[in-house]
């Protein structure tokens, strides 16, 4: 073999190696930001809420229930003003007869071609309730069961090597009670946020326009464009759909 024929294998080699490194690096990124989301449901579960805060950037937002809560003050306090006070007592962890289970599924992660950035979209289903013999005094204190179904459509970015993440964008989509199923789910199961920071000292900085709960039932916009055909993925509504909505603004 001639020194300019091994150059040229050598070349090719090194050229297949870096095509190599370049998508196990995308392949490690998706198992990474997996490997995250996943101990964000996990975190939730049992009411870790200064761990869950810790997981996010300084700059980073929650989008929930028609609401944004920004930047790490934001974050936190969502997860510890609002929620660990309202449903753990203020305790940093689990209470015993306090049920909140996110298991975190079908997830489709796709890291951005600037290596920093990742969308993805997944689903969780949680199971919720508190037990009759650990009833508080206010509403939501008393004992109750129910679902709730969500989808999430989330940005993360990575951060001195670590993926965090950036934009917990989380839609919560239906709830029935255990009792009575979906079908006689209520509109606005859990009421949307009205107030905003600080009014409302745990309320979120901005409200969402156009939020929706089931019975209304949408798509949550996905990031990703079909994979087969390029292009975006949308719906189309029914027409009595189109007029139930425009019976109820009229009212």
């Amino acid at each position: 073999m001639t020194g300019e024929a091994a150059g040229d294998r050598i070349a090719l080699l090194e050229q297949k190696l870096a095509q190599v490194e370049a998508r196990l690096t995308v392949r490690e990124d998706e198992l990474d930001v997996r490997k995250l989301q996943h101990l964000y449901g996990y975190l939730i579960d049992k009411c870790l809420y200064n761990e869950t805060v810790d997981l996010f950037t300084d700059d980073g937002e929650v989008r929930f229930f028609g609401g944004v809560w920004k930047g790490k003050e934001g974050i936190r306090r969502l997860y510890v003003e609002r929620f660990q006070k309202r449903f753990t007592y203020g305790n940093n962890g689990p209470i015993d007869g306090f049920l909140l289970d996110h298991p975190q599924l079908q997830d489709i992660i796709d890291i951005q071609p600037d290596g920093v950035t990742a969308l993805a979209r997944a689903r969780s289903m949680m199971q919720a309730g508190r037990h009759k013999d650990f009833e508080g005094d206010a509403p939501h204190l008393k004992a109750r069961q129910w679902w709730e179904g969500g989808i999430y459509e989330n940005t993360y970015k990575k951060v001195d090597g670590k993926w965090r993440m950036h934009i917990l964008n989380y839609m919560p989509i239906w709830h029935g009670d255990f009792e009575k199923g979906w079908a006689h789910t209520p509109p606005e199961y859990v009421p949307f946020p009205k107030v905003t920071y600080p009014t409302d000292p745990s309320g979120p900085d901005e409200l969402l326009e156009g939020h929706w709960l089931w019975p209304t039932h949408k798509i949550t916009p996905f990031h990703m464009n079909h994979p087969i055909t390029g292009k975006p993925i949308e719906a189309q509504r029914l027409q009595r759909d189109l007029d139930h909505d425009a019976a109820i603004a009229a009212k």
